[in-house]
């Protein structure tokens, strides 16, 4: 029984490992302009003229990390978020102008 579970535990670090790691480094030009690697683009589907937003996060006031989202992706999540709250907007004025009290 402690094999498997020290197995699970295993399996679940391995996991938590493969989803943040180094794929490769970039360089970027005197232009600001970087590449990104022909097989991390074949493995990610992006294709040529596909938008993808940049995320960044600082820590103490310094941007420390950096990453890239499809855009489409990254509108579906900004809907999801926003969707629900627009909606309960909407619900909130019908309900205020059925009462009378907004115009």
């Amino acid at each position: 029984m402690a094999r498997r579970d020290r197995k699970r535990r295993d399996a679940r670090a391995a996991e938590k490992v493969s989803c943040c790691r180094v794929e490769s480094l970039v360089s970027v030009d005197e232009r600001g302009q970087m590449v990104l690697p022909k097989d991390i683009r074949e493995r990610a589907g992006i294709r040529p003229g596909e938008k993808l937003a940049v995320i960044s996060w600082e820590q103490s006031g310094t941007v420390c990390c950096i990453s890239l989202v499809r855009a489409a992706a990254l509108t579906e999540m900004v809907q999801g978020l926003l969707g629900p709250m627009a909606e309960q907007l909407s619900a909130s004025r019908s309900e205020l102008r059925e009462g009378g009290k907004a115009r």
